[in-house]
């Protein structure tokens, strides 16, 4: 017999994906990982494209293309690294206010998902979200993976703070 918790938790999770991936990609106006890596960038300044390559899960080779997309847009620029043989992947101030219209916009959905439920539901879904999250990655690689399109400013300005930081201990 299916499971029907996990069904409507698998709805709920593919439009969740559906509405924020067409507001992120809209403002952006490129598919794939190009929003996910601004808004890695925006958080982690001077992050390597092996780096950005392991967080958003794609091959050296694509995190290069992503990466000369996103100069070519003039939203990153590539900076001499700490030790010469990497460089260092800065966005420009363009860059960082598209990363901050992608993080509205991914807001702006996800919110209107909420909206259904009152003040006490939502207290109650938040502990068990918290407890989902936090059991998606057990070091800090996964846990930028996992955290690649999310707002860090609200989860860690949040009363139970990010649900990963056990990731960084």
């Amino acid at each position: 017999m299916p499971d029907r918790l996990a069904q409507l938790l698998g709805a709920l999770s593919l439009a969740a994906t559906d509405r924020f991936r067409s507001a992120v990609e809209g403002s952006l106006g490129r598919a794939g990982a190009h929003a996910a890596a601004l808004v890695h960038l925006h958080v982690h300044p001077g992050a390597s494209v092996r780096a950005l390559a392991a967080v958003l899960g794609v091959s050296q080779p694509a995190a290069v293309k992503i990466v000369d997309r996103l100069a070519g847009d003039a939203l990153l620029e590539r900076r001499p690294g700490a030790d010469r043989r990497a460089l260092a992947l800065r966005l420009t101030n363009a860059g960082r206010a598209q990363a901050v219209r992608i993080l509205a916009g991914r807001a702006g959905e996800l919110t209107g998902l909420l909206a259904v439920l009152d003040a006490e539901e939502r207290e109650r879904l938040e502990p068990l979200l918290e407890k989902l999250v936090a059991s998606l990655a057990q070091e800090l690689p996964g846990a930028l993976a996992v955290c690649r399109l999310c707002d860090r400013e609200a989860c860690s300005d949040s009363r139970g703070g990010c649900p990963l930081a056990h990731t960084v201990a």
